[in-house]
């Protein structure tokens, strides 16, 4: 199983894990609502602030992804974006897909108030 920790509170990202959940193949993702379970990263050892900054999945082998490292392992498993997940790969792409999802992922942060809140609170 592939766990993936996503900001439930967020309306962006619960519409694109609402897309990935259609067309997954059954049995090979868990979803995690990280506003919802928190208790879930405790387990994990993962902060809060971090898992509402960027998107986190955890591969069957245990290890973590995180970023658009995270949206690979996940496009590497569905149908139709699994080219995608080719093409972002590629060295001078991964690494402008990088730089723009980190200021995507730091202007969405400081725009939602529970994302505030949670770092205001230092967790």
């Amino acid at each position: 199983m592939i766990t993936i920790f996503y900001d439930d509170k967020c309306r962006l990202c619960s519409r694109e894990i609402k897309l990935y959940k259609k067309i997954a193949p059954n049995h090979l993702f868990t979803w995690v609502g990280i506003a919802s379970s928190p208790q879930q990263l405790k387990l994990e050892g993962i902060k809060i602030v971090d898992a509402l900054m960027y998107l986190h999945a955890k591969d069957c082998k245990g290890n973590f992804h995180v970023g658009v490292d995270a949206f690979i392992l996940i496009w590497s498993k569905l149908p139709y974006f699994m080219y995608l997940n080719y093409i972002v790969s590629l060295p001078l792409i991964y690494q402008v897909a990088n730089f723009l999802y980190a200021k995507f992922a730091k202007y969405r942060f400081n725009k939602l108030e529970h994302c505030k809140v949670a770092f205001k609170n230092g967790k």
